[in-house]
């Protein structure tokens, strides 16, 4: 009976830090991918002289991009002219992730927002 009270208080620790373990590297993936896309653009940028909302051309296997994980849809968007462009992630899974990092982006400029109060970008936990 002490072993499965043992097992039972281990199980009620480890579970939510491998929740948050899973929902961190969720979001870590998307960050990845829209810094992999910044990268892309200024590249193709240098050899067209304008963006692209294409991500098949910067590398992606499909426009819109959802993550390994099933857990974010990227996308690029244009901006006002050719010379900008904003590439975001919005979650696409329920639960306590839905209401911290549902949406974060990064534009040609290097600025990168998040929907929510929360920074998404340097959030840890």
């Amino acid at each position: 009976m002490i072993v499965i009270v043992v097992l039972g208080v281990l199980a009620a620790i480890a579970y939510p830090s491998y929740r948050e373990f899973s929902t961190r590297a969720k979001r870590n993936e998307a960050r990845a991918a829209l810094l992999q896309i910044a990268t892309n653009q200024e590249r193709f940028y240098l050899n067209n002289q304008t963006y692209t909302t294409d991500l098949t051309v910067l590398g992606f296997d499909s426009n819109p991009f959802i993550t390994d994980t099933g857990s974010y849809r990227i996308r690029v968007m244009p901006g006002a002219d050719v010379d900008q462009f904003t590439a975001e992630a919005v979650f696409l899974l329920g639960g306590n992730e839905a209401g911290i990092c549902s949406r974060f982006t990064i534009d040609s400029t290097g600025a990168k927002a998040s929907s929510t109060a929360t920074d998404c970008w340097t959030r840890s936990r």
